[in-house]
């Protein structure tokens, strides 16, 4: 069994529009493909054996045990895999319920398809699935334990964390999308302008000035006791005679911990003589050179929440402790009380595993026990000297018997301190008792103050602590999400997606939006180079400066990651045609129209999917949307435009000449065909299609009949509104178009738009793609030899795969097809074919460059034409 390719999906694709987050793995089962798991005896007993819980898994039987009655019975290996990989993830705390099985175009292929949390954690789960298959295949001993334990360390490497990720899920219930940034440990809440960030249970609103206060312990004590806010005595060591000066001062019990850290990291309480406190020296200074060295304060630890300046939750804490019975030895107790099934590693559950470490073989040699001493029955032993759930303490939920003055005091401190999202330490013996009164103090104040203990206690009430937080980010009503246009289709997808960002954009909008060119922010292009996948997208949604996104996603990004967004406004699907064939097993129109169709079940159930009635494939796109529908056509008297209307519909025509928008029964013209520059005097039909879609796009956003006029008038096609779309340039004694068109739909376009333009000499540079079919090659040069009276065959840099010669011939083979007779020249470079034609084409023609580099080409027809008006002035 072999592994083809494998692909991360990080939003809807081809494969799944309800599981973005989908691995695809295209499998070679080699000397696997005709055999059938009933050949291998008692794999579902070893399955079974192996992943006890796999009986959970229903698969196509649709019952408990679903899956194993299937392997009895005999089915493909790939299937295995499938399960493998999501039990793996599930068994690392990473719930992974979804996976697909699909054959693929050639014989012995298939595709698995299986959900994942983290996408590393996703993609080692399939490798190791596949491994341990074929090791259950040829009977040979298989061994889970490492890659769970792998699994484990990836979550914990990569997942959010309980308090970030309940923050996600609380936005993610109200409909506000969020983008990971995992190099920084940011999350981005909301899209453009109106986006907001956090990391863990800090915000961007959190103010830093705040953090500086409450990350000083001393400065912190000190304001909270000006304040009248009781807290321990204490001082700052840094050194030995510090620490002996402090205790002189305070006496015994103390309490070291960092100046600065969190977290309870380096922290020692209840410090009784000269030898632990030097050791609470040595352990804190792992953190901070300068040293807090407080008074113990004698109590239970309690922490309350203030949010947004109100008290939002409280619990008592207790560390990590076992109970004695008379009988189990110590490290029995701790082995017992992690079988508890919320306990697991680090944040993958409510609470983490107790792990016996050189604190807690400290706290027993002080106590002048072991891991075998056996506790008398009643007697607590507490394993660590913090009660921080990270280290497996435990948490109960307090908030409903705060007395009414410490839930004061807590909201008085974090706006003492400044801080939107407050964590406050209290050490006393009674929460229900106003803090003087218990001799209780106030021990630390935090920013980014863990969450689970409120989200899920050990005992009482779960406290949604996210919600408040989410509000305070995005109060209700106030938006979190931009208007996104997306564009999809083989062909057009660039000039509509300038032309309506151009449109929104003379609205008054602040429009980001991709093209194959680069991402342009507010009218500036800010990266180079084809831009049309999820990252383009992704940029332009992490704008700031952006209140409007313009997206154009193209066939190859769909299907490498899938789109960047789940939801979008207006979604438009331009057309369906042969472009890249036979590339990731996209072999027909119809698999194509699959790809395409991503987009429109993307929009919102109030949002408009624009598609073209005048295209079978993508008129079907319909079926099964839960957006609103508009059509657009070249033919106003379409039987699909007057149904649609007729039912209250609304479409875009071409009408008598006009572009005019249907509505219910009315008829609303816009502007003359003629007078849409884009059009070019309405002799371009592929562009009078843009422009329709356009049209669709802009009403259904809310622009005006009027403001639509205008922006379509003031939308000039040129080398720099539309670099390599329909690039007209008349010079002195010829013409020369310059398109990007690179399969026959486009060309075919061009030739629509070619057989109005007169000419006494039509000249092509064409050239073939590599990556295409035979007959999509040859099909270049019979269209070009339908259109063109003489030909210059180029080379593409990258023939992908072929030899230039083999493109050739091909192209030649297409010619010769039509026009016998007609000789291309061959020239190479794109370059030196447009200088031989600019040089030697007969006054009045008309050459199309259908060009690889546009820049360059552009620029060098712009150079032609200086030269041609010099000898001009030269020759008047």
């Amino acid at each position: 069994m072999k592994i083809i390719e494998l692909k991360i999906m990080r939003g809807p694709n081809y494969w799944s529009i309800k599981h973005p987050k989908i691995i695809v793995l295209k499998l070679d089962l080699e000397d696997l493909a005709e055999a059938s798991t009933r050949d291998i005896p008692n794999l579902s007993q070893k399955l079974e054996k192996l992943f006890p819980e796999m009986y959970l898994h229903r698969a196509s039987v649709g019952s408990e045990g679903g899956f194993f009655k299937l392997i009895q019975e005999g089915t493909s290996f790939s299937k295995v895999v499938q399960h493998i990989a999501l039990e793996l993830q599930t068994m690392a705390g990473m719930e992974s319920g979804y996976g697909r099985r699909y054959t693929a175009n050639e014989p012995g292929h298939e595709y698995v398809v299986v959900s994942y949390q983290e996408e590393r954690a996703g993609e080692y789960a399939v490798k190791a699935a596949v491994k341990i298959t074929e090791c259950l295949a040829r009977g040979e001993k298989v061994n889970i334990i490492q890659d769970v334990a792998k699994l484990h360390q990836i979550r914990e490497d990569e997942y959010f964390g309980p308090s970030t990720e309940a923050i996600v899920t609380e936005a993610v219930n109200r409909n506000i999308p969020y983008i990971q940034n995992k190099q920084r440990g940011l999350i981005q809440l909301g899209y453009g302008i109106h986006q907001r960030h956090i990391q863990a249970a800090m915000s961007s609103s959190t103010s830093f000035f705040a953090v500086e206060h409450a990350g000083d312990k001393n400065a912190t004590k000190e304001i909270l006791e000006e304040a009248g806010i009781p807290v321990p005595r204490g001082t700052i060591a840094r050194n030995v005679a510090e620490l002996e000066q402090a205790i002189e001062e305070l006496d015994f019990p103390i309490v070291t911990k960092p100046l600065d850290g969190n977290q309870g990291k380096g922290a020692s309480v209840n410090i009784n003589n000269w030898k632990d406190a030097l050791k609470g020296l040595t352990e804190a200074q792992r953190y901070s050179q300068s040293v807090m060295v407080e008074q113990f304060i004698e109590g239970l630890d309690y922490r309350l929440l203030v949010i947004n300046g109100k008290f939002t939750a409280a619990a008592k804490r207790t560390p990590a402790m076992v109970t004695g019975n008379g009988n189990s030895t110590i490290r029995e107790l701790v082995n017992e009380v992690n079988k508890d099934p919320r306990r697991g590693v680090g944040h993958e559950k409510a609470l983490t595993f107790i792990k016996i470490d050189k604190l807690s073989r400290a706290i027993l040699r002080q106590k002048g026990l072991t891991l075998q001493s056996i506790l008398p029955k009643g007697e607590i032993l507490y394993l660590k000297t913090t009660a921080n759930l990270s280290t497996g303490g435990t948490a109960t939920d307090v908030t409903d018997i705060v007395h009414p003055y410490n839930v004061l005091m807590a909201e008085r401190i974090a706006g003492i301190i400044g801080l939107d999202i407050c964590g406050i330490d209290v050490m006393t013996t009674d929460i229900a008792i106003p803090l003087p009164e218990t001799r209780g103090a106030v021990i630390e104040v935090n920013a980014a103050p863990g969450l689970r203990m409120h989200i899920s206690p050990t005992e009482g009430l779960p406290r949604n602590v996210a919600e408040p937080i989410v509000n305070m980010l995005f109060p209700h009503g106030q938006p979190s999400r931009i208007p996104i246009v997306a564009i999809t289709g083989t062909n057009g997808k660039t000039t509509t997606s300038r032309l309506i960002a151009h449109m929104l954009q003379f609205k008054g909008y602040k429009v980001g939006y991709t093209t194959t060119d680069g991402i342009y922010i507010q009218g500036r292009k800010i990266i180079k180079g084809d831009t049309t996948g999820a990252y383009s997208s992704e940029f332009v949604l992490k704008d700031p400066t952006v209140n409007y996104a313009v997206l154009e996603c193209a066939r190859g990004g769909m299907l490498r990651s899938g789109l960047a967004f789940t939801m979008c406004n207006v979604g438009i699907v331009l057309n369906v045609s042969e472009d890249h064939m036979g590339l990731n097993d996209i072999n027909t129109l119809e698999d194509m129209a699959r790809v395409k169709v991503v987009v429109a079940r993307t929009v919102c159930p109030e949002g408009y999917a624009v598609l073209n009635a005048d295209d079978d494939l993508v008129y079907e796109m319909a079926t099964g949307l839960r957006c609103k529908i508009a059509y657009f056509s070249l033919n106003e008297n379409n039987p699909r435009i007057l149904e649609h209307i007729a039912k209250g519909g609304l479409a875009a025509v071409l009408e008598d000449g006009y572009i005019s928008i249907f509505k219910n029964t009315y008829k609303i013209r816009v502007d003359r065909v003629a007078d849409v520059p884009l059009t070019f005097g309405g002799k371009a039909r592929f562009n009078i299609q843009n422009v329709l879609a356009a049209t669709l796009a802009a009403y259904t956003s809310h622009m005006e009949v009027n403001e639509i006029k205008t922006a379509l008038r003031t939308f000039l096609p040129s080398s720099e509104t539309t670099p390599g779309r329909m690039n007209l340039f008349k010079l002195p004694h010829l013409d020369v178009l310059i398109d990007y068109a690179h399969n026959t739909a486009s060309m075919e376009a061009i030739a629509d738009f070619m057989r109005n333009v007169e000419a006494p000499v039509k000249i092509g540079i064409i050239a073939g793609v590599g990556d295409r079919r035979d007959e999509d090659i040859r099909a270049v040069g019979k269209l070009a030899a339908e259109i063109f009276d003489k030909i210059i065959i180029r080379q593409d840099k990258d023939l992908r795969g072929r030899t230039g010669k083999e493109i050739n011939s091909l192209l030649k083979e297409g010619i010769f097809s039509v026009k016998p007779e007609l000789e291309p020249r061959e020239i190479k470079q794109e370059a030196r074919a447009l200088a031989y034609a600019l040089e030697y084409a007969p006054d009045g023609s008309f050459i199309t460059m259908f060009s690889e580099d546009i820049p360059e080409a552009i620029k060098m027809v712009e150079s032609f034409r200086i030269i041609e008006h010099r000898k001009q002035a030269s020759d008047w």
